[in-house]
């Protein structure tokens, strides 16, 4: 059990008593067997000079005598060029089942074992030193022993810190138990721990004038501004097999309770529940957001702060504007069938590595798209499939009665056995630092002539009309089991452009040759049929109405699927963005906005999770 430690104060009455006790501080090392005449004469010493001997580090309090308030300044000014490494607070604990001589700093906690004289009074030189980079820490707690069903109180053991470990692609947490049963002992040094961990920003020094072992009041020391201490938590009850929160209660929330991290948990009763949520809370209260659910949740809680930025920001979001960025970092735990935004930023699907991002806050910012439909902003988002993908995802949509994983695979089956390409026209601005180097469309007509009186940016626009299977346009690298090096592996999370991928009209061996390409080492871009580009913006515009039927025509008998597209009379065209269904009738538009929103996590280019194949294709 762990908890905070009772509070005392003691206070240094004059300037004498000050300096006694700050030479109290040297440790006291094993005594070798043959000093038993000054062991003995030590036993003899007044009561109240062997107490002394407990108390490692003098704790400040307001009340100071004008001349000990006088010699701190002076020895602050001789301080002021003191190293980080320089040791603020130093004592014995068992470590392991070892006693150590541990050694604490601003930056590292340092501890040696501690190894008995021989008879002839030599110490082994070759004492090995290890440490922990305080930066790794997380939480500091006091160790007790307590009886079944005991509350409060209990046996003191020592104290216990809480770091941050990486093995492998996963981040853990790991426990370093100091034990020392002396309860002033523990009192000093939990209280110089926890205003290290809690008031101190990085490195720190003390000014001129303090000393560096003064409360963070006194010595002016910043805090870790990036780590939060409140969030407000969305969980969606419906993702991870209906477990999502079971999930959140049983691996996330015991985190943010041992970090102190105060969570404010929303569990969404319906789709748009967190947008308007979003759009009324008061965000000043809270440090981050977190979502837990699959990329349908993150993409509604993304436009739910990017909408509320620029509501805020007073911007008209139904013409052409540039955005503003969201106030507030975002945090994903993983709870889909997919989890592509987590997978790119954390590289793997791991709902605690996830929260230990958030925890240390590690941040990440990244680019985001918006789409726009005849000038009025439709929502922001980090990727979008025209074509094979919409149709997957709008077939999947209408037999949502099945299970997740059977209603993927079986939308996935029926499109291929019904591919048919979609007549449109693509325009797309290239991204300026890729323009010398991106290759000439080879699948579709090219269009250079856009208008005699186009301005400078318009004559900068391309465009290419054609027969496509599917087109992609992606700003992160869309990472996920079945794509282990992405979906769009040549952008990134930041690196303020999008991925622009178009799959020519093809026969449905070689499209799903190229399918099967995403979860191999082999280069799925490398097909005749496939045109990739690193762009700004893109405009789609479908050149016939409707798209494909669910069933194929028994009166076409075979479909020439290389020549025609199917004609419905819906109107309407599928497109999938961050795995929502968004039905459109005309063109969309898709501008990248370079680190507009910022992500608890890393840049991951590659995971190193194994790929799952599909077993359809």
């Amino acid at each position: 059990m762990f908890e905070s430690p009772r509070k005392s104060v003691k206070v240094l009455k004059s300037r004498s008593e000050s300096q006694e006790e700050l030479h109290e501080m040297q440790l006291v090392y094993p005594m070798r067997s043959d000093d038993r005449y000054q062991k003995k004469k030590k036993k003899k010493q007044p009561k109240h000079k062997r107490e002394k001997r407990a108390v490692l580090v003098p704790e400040t309090c307001a009340e100071e005598s004008p001349a000990t308030v006088s010699e701190k300044r002076r020895i602050g000014e001789k301080c002021s060029a003191i190293s980080t490494d320089d040791p603020i607070v130093r004592g014995i604990f068992k470590i392991e089942k070892k006693s150590c001589d541990v050694v604490l700093t601003a930056t590292r906690l340092i501890w040696t074992q501690i190894q008995p004289e021989t008879p002839t009074g030599e110490s082994d030189a070759r004492r090995h030193e290890e440490h922990l980079e305080l930066r790794e820490v997380f939480a500091v707690k006091v160790k007790r022993r307590r009886s079944i069903g005991q509350q409060t109180g209990g046996t003191l053991l020592g104290l216990t810190l809480f770091r941050c470990v990486r093995k492998g692609p996963k981040l853990k947490d790991e426990a370093l138990h100091l034990n020392n049963l002396s309860a002033d002992h523990c009192e000093v040094w939990f209280k110089h721990l926890k205003e290290i961990i809690n008031a101190s920003h990085g490195l720190w020094l003390p000014r001129p004038g303090m000393d560096r072992r003064d409360p963070p009041e006194l010595s002016g020391r910043t805090g870790y501004q990036d780590r939060p201490k409140s969030l407000k938590v969305f969980v969606n009850p419906v993702s991870h097999r209906k477990e999502a929160y079971q999930l959140y209660r049983d691996e996330v929330a015991p985190l943010f309770k041992l970090a102190d991290v105060k969570a404010d948990v929303t569990v969404t009763q319906r789709k748009g529940h967190a947008l308007s949520v979003l759009k009324e809370c008061k965000l000043d209260d809270y440090d981050g957001v977190v979502v837990v659910g699959g990329d349908g949740s993150v993409a509604e809680v993304v436009h739910g702060l990017l909408l509320r930025a620029q509501m805020d920001a007073g911007r008209d979001t139904d013409s052409i504007f540039t955005p503003v960025r969201a106030a507030l970092p975002l945090g994903v735990i993983p709870a889909g069938s997919t989890d592509i935004v987590a997978c790119s930023v954390h590289g793997i699907r791991h709902p605690v590595t996830a929260a230990m991002h958030i925890i240390m806050g590690h941040h990440q910012a990244v680019d985001v798209c918006s789409f726009s439909s005849q000038g009025q902003l439709l929502r922001f988002g980090f990727s979008a499939m025209f074509g094979f993908g919409g149709r997957t995802l709008a077939l999947a949509e209408r037999h949502r009665w099945m299970p997740p994983s059977q209603r993927r695979e079986f939308a996935m089956i029926k499109s291929l056995a019904n591919l048919k390409p979609e007549d449109c026209e693509v325009s797309f601005l290239l991204q300026k630092q890729a323009q010398g180097t991106t290759q000439e469309p080879k699948c579709a007509e090219k269009v250079t002539d856009i208008g005699g009186g186009a301005s400078e940016e318009d004559k900068e626009w391309q465009t290419v009309q054609g027969l496509f299977l599917n087109i992609s346009i992606m700003a992160i690298p869309c990472i996920c089991s079945m794509a282990p090096r992405g979906l769009a592996p040549t952008t990134r999370l930041d690196n303020g452009g999008m991925a622009l991928i178009a799959v020519g009209n093809t026969s449905k061996s070689e499209f799903i040759k190229h399918l099967k390409r995403y979860s191999s080492v082999n280069n799925e871009f490398s097909f005749t049929f496939v045109e990739t580009h690193s762009v700004q913006a893109v405009k789609l515009r479908p050149r016939f109405r409707g798209g494909w039927a669910d069933e194929p025509s028994e009166e076409n008998g075979e479909f020439d699927s290389k020549n025609r597209p199917i004609i419905s009379s819906e109107g309407t065209y599928p497109w999938n963005i961050d795995g929502d269904l968004l039905e459109l009738p005309s063109e969309l538009l898709i501008r990248v906005h370079p680190q507009l929103i910022t992500l608890f996590g890393v840049n991951m280019e590659e995971t190193e999770e194994s790929p799952i194949k599909c077993s359809c294709i």
